[in-house]
């Protein structure tokens, strides 16, 4: 793959967690950054989760916190709460598909690949979008799961599927190596910085 190839990757925060979850391993976001890096210029990696309201005590946060400082562009929204009206429990609700979508169709004309790390079926529809405006799509997920995490209309659409078992040797590790633990105890040498974007290809 050329260096020149230009890249964004979007990463479907809580899909891909189930999906890792599943398999039984944790992504070490460092080491997938870099990992991307080395496949062409990284314009961005984009990372979107949902956060509860008291997101102060959101186990989520210190993963949030790092990636922020380390080259990845997160992008958050607040979940709604709402009671299940069979069980009487309370439940939280949130999908960042828009923000996802509305984000790879803005970076489309700026890159030649994009990456997206989820299953969602849902993105059947972006992932035809980009591909007409001569952007390549590798999705990210996996069929090694019980069920599969990746729905197969999404997996056909994708001009490359990439298992996730096929990444845990370079960019897993194991679960018990905590985002937020180990990471944000140590203060990385050199700042990992987000790939820019030339002034010919500034985003409106």
């Amino acid at each position: 793959m050329s260096s020149l190839e230009k890249i964004a990757v979007f990463i479907d925060g809580p899909n891909l967690y189930a999906a890792t979850k599943a398999l039984g391993f944790d992504i070490d976001y460092r080491r997938l950054l870099g990992e991307f890096h080395g496949r062409g210029t990284l314009l961005r990696a984009f990372y979107y989760t949902t956060v509860s309201e008291d997101q102060e005590y959101s186990s989520i946060r210190p993963l949030i916190d790092w990636l922020d400082y380390n080259g990845y562009t997160v992008v958050t929204k607040l979940a709604k709460e709402f009671v299940d009206a069979t069980t009487g429990r309370r439940k939280m609700r949130g999908s960042m598909d828009v923000e996802l979508a509305v984000n790879a169709m803005e970076l489309a004309e700026h890159v030649n690949q994009i990456v997206l790390f989820s299953g969602d079926g849902d993105f059947r529809s972006l992932v035809e979008a980009v591909q007409r405006r001569g952007v390549r799509v590798t999705v990210v997920s996996t069929l090694a799961s019980q069920p599969p995490m990746v729905a197969d209309e999404l997996r056909r659409q994708a001009d490359v599927f990439i298992d996730l078992t096929e990444l845990k040797p370079r960019v897993g590790r194991a679960p018990a190596e905590r985002p937020g633990s180990r990471e944000m105890r140590q203060q990385p040498q050199q700042a990992t910085t987000r790939g820019s974007i030339n002034r010919g290809d500034q985003v409106e």
